[in-house]
């Protein structure tokens, strides 16, 4: 499993490209980041500066959307990196939240993010793509290779993901939601006639190293409760979407549990319990405070789910946690270092965590 880290681009930016230099050196393969160019600093000036600072590390956004830059425009950023610094980026995208919501926008249709993939793949991997009619190709591109991987929660956007993603990103490290998330994205590829191997996993959520006494445990809750209020931000619009919990739908597992899930307009499984049921005392969302630790809009956030979408505790409660999602098929775990021991956590992470997951090579065989 690889491990990679995501990051706020909070000025100043040298400390950004600073904290991807560290990561690199501890053994991190990625480094991504939040891309709302009203809350944080533009990410794509801040990729060339970390790329040039960096010898291997792949940087991307996690995640950008189809509405806030044009698609050629956003596929010509990636082909200009990959030619600069050696085809070392990754795109994450996803309907849009923050970055369209901030302005008074809407997240995109599916549709639009379909053909958004289509453009931004085909551009940014040297290939042509049709725009507006137009056959458009980057005569200075060729080389550029780029992997896409699309975010995404609700069982149409997953089901996209499997279709025409090279890559999922679940934003939680719950294993029985990744283990119904990665189910549903693989159907979803083989029904696309694709090999649902093909289709990488990547798990992104908060991780904080610390103590496994009470004291320690709360203070890491209240610094990772964030995450929960983000996570239900994109679930309120599933249960929009969707419906409220139906009294006899699946549960991730598969057998028939009351109130466990919550249906699709067709009666098929679209959400389950496990990611819908906590946000009934969801009160609102304020963006200001969108991806920030102390967050006040995720009090209703019980400590509960805190602890099953998040990795908190001494390194081998990640350790098991990371094995048990390894064991699930996903191949990247990204760490969301938005809290009060960014250090501390890369520091345990490059000199425990990824020692211990990683694969053991023997100088001398048996």
């Amino acid at each position: 499993m690889d491990v990679g880290v995501v990051l706020q681009t909070n000025p100043p930016a040298s400390r950004v490209v600073e904290l991807a230099r560290q990561a690199e050196t501890l053994g991190f393969s990625h480094v991504w980041t939040f891309d709302s160019h009203l809350l944080w600093e533009e990410p794509f000036v801040i990729y060339s500066q970390i790329l040039a600072a960096t010898r291997k590390i792949k940087v991307g956004p996690m995640v950008t959307n189809p509405a806030t830059r044009d698609w050629t425009v956003t596929a010509s950023l990636f082909a200009t990196l990959n030619e600069m610094f050696g085809n070392r980026t990754i795109c994450g995208i996803g309907r849009g939240d923050s970055a369209v919501r901030v302005l008074n926008g809407r997240p995109t249709t599916l549709a639009t993010l379909r053909e958004c993939v289509a453009v931004v793949r085909a551009l940014a991997n040297g290939r042509e793509a049709e725009v507006n009619g137009a056959k458009l190709r980057f005569p200075w591109g060729t080389a550029s290779r780029l992997d896409v991987w699309i975010a995404a929660y609700g069982p149409k956007a997953l089901a996209l993901a499997g279709e025409i993603g090279d890559g999922f990103i679940l934003q939680l490290a719950d294993p029985d939601i990744a283990a119904w998330t990665i189910r549903v994205v693989r159907a979803a590829a083989a029904k696309a006639g694709r090999d649902p191997a093909s289709v990488k996993f990547c798990v992104a959520a908060p991780a904080y190293v610390g103590d496994a006494d009470p004291l320690s445990l709360a203070h890491q809750r209240d610094q990772c409760r964030w995450f929960g209020g983000m996570v239900g931000n994109h679930v309120a619009d599933l249960v929009a979407r969707y419906g409220t919990p139906s009294s006899q739908a699946p549960d991730v597992a598969g057998s028939a549990v009351p109130g466990s899930g919550v249906l699709g307009p067709g009666g098929e499984t679209a959400v389950p319990a496990a990611l819908t049921a906590y946000i009934a005392s969801r009160a609102g969302y304020d963006y200001n405070e969108h991806g920030r630790a102390g967050n006040i809009h995720a009090d209703f956030v019980p400590d509960e789910i805190v602890d099953r979408f998040c990795l908190l505790g001494p390194p081998e409660a990640h350790i098991e946690r990371l094995r048990e999602l390894a064991g699930l098929g996903v191949d990247q775990f990204a760490v969301y270092l938005q809290h009060d021991a960014k250090h501390a956590t890369l520091e345990a992470y490059g000199e425990t965590v990824i020692p211990a997951i990683s694969e053991a090579v023997r100088a001398r065989g048996r």
